[in-house]
This record gives structure tokens, C-alpha cells and sequence, in this order.
């Protein structure tokens, strides 16, 4: 091998270290025992910002459902829905690294669902990247590809699961 394709080669694998080790570090970690009492989801934006007593902490980029505009209105849209909701329950062992169950449907969803016809949809998520594929850290958000939930690196998750009891409040807006 030449000294010239030793040189490239050295470059490129310290290019993909530093892209991986930036697209899994979690920069300015909250302080310990912070918890938060809401989760506010701006869709277009693709951002989820936590607050404390009205006070925004951090925020996080985020990927949303595959047909992310538009609230979700039925199950199998692959929309995100919008309102009000509350974190109703968690799932470390979730196909996704840990998962928050955000409170969709609320009854006005469920409601509008069957003066359709069809049903609401259920499970929606804030979760992280799909068992065995955290390696992807930050790339994940180049585009979105949940069925309708909210996804963060598994890093990101493993911090908001920390800082997020039961029953904070989740405002997911469009």
C-alpha cells in the first residue's frame, strides 16, 4: 500500500470516530435528581423541549411518524398525533431502548375516530432507536420513520427516562 492510500485511509477512519463519537455523546447532561412536570413536542420544528414549572431545561431533535403533518386520525396513518396527553406508563423492555407511553387516545380522539368508522390507534411512544441498530445515534433523524411515535437516540431516552415520572404532562403541538 502506498504512503499516499495509508494517509487517506487514516483520515476516513478518524472522520468516521469522530462522527460516531459525536453522534452518541449527550452534551450538557441535566443535573442528577432534576425531574421535569412537562414534554412539549413542536412537530415542525421536530424538537422536544422538557420544562420545569414553566421553565424550558433542555430540548432534543426528535423523529417523528413517516406522514408526520397533520394530526394522527386513524390507526395505521403513521401520523404523530396532537393535544394534550400525559406519560401513562413506561416499557423498558420495548422493541425500541426504553419506551415512555404517552396517554393517546384521549377520549375526544377516540370520539372523532368513530364518528369515522375507524379505530385511533393506540401505543404511541417516546422512545429510542430499535434494539441492536443504537449505532445509528443522531442519524436516525435524517428522516422520519416511526409508525406515529416520537424517537430520540438511546442516549437521549436513557436521560429523559430518568428526569420524567408518571403522569408528566406531554403537549405535542404541530
Amino acid at each position: 500500500m502506498t504512503r499516499t492510500a495509508i494517509v487517506l485511509l487514516a483520515v476516513v477512519l478518524a472522520l468516521v470516530c469522530v462522527t460516531y463519537l459525536y453522534a452518541h455523546h449527550v452534551w450538557d447532561p441535566l443535573p442528577t435528581g432534576t425531574k421535569i412536570d412537562r414534554i412539549v413536542i413542536e412537530k415542525s420544528a421536530r424538537k422536544l423541549s422538557l420544562f420545569v414549572n414553566g421553565k424550558s431545561l433542555k430540548s432534543y431533535r426528535v423523529a417523528l411518524g413517516r406522514n408526520p403533518i397533520g394530526a394522527k386520525q386513524e390507526e395505521g396513518d403513521n401520523k404523530t398525533p396532537e393535544g394534550v396527553y400525559r406519560i401513562d406508563g413506561r416499557n423498558p423492555q420495548s422493541n425500541f431502548h426504553l419506551a415512555l407511553h404517552v396517554s393517546y387516545p384521549s377520549d375526544e380522539d377516540k370520539v372523532h375516530a368513530a364518528e369515522r368508522g375507524v379505530s385511533a390507534g393506540f401505543d404511541i411512544m417516546i422512545h429510542g432507536i430499535q434494539n441492536g441498530r443504537g449505532w445509528i445515534g443522531a442519524f436516525h433523524r435524517l428522516s422520519d420513520w416511526t409508525a406515529g411515535c416520537i424517537a430520540l437516540t438511546d442516549e437521549e431516552i436513557e436521560e429523559l427516562w430518568e428526569v420524567t415520572p408518571n403522569g408528566t404532562i406531554v403537549e405535542i403541538q404541530p
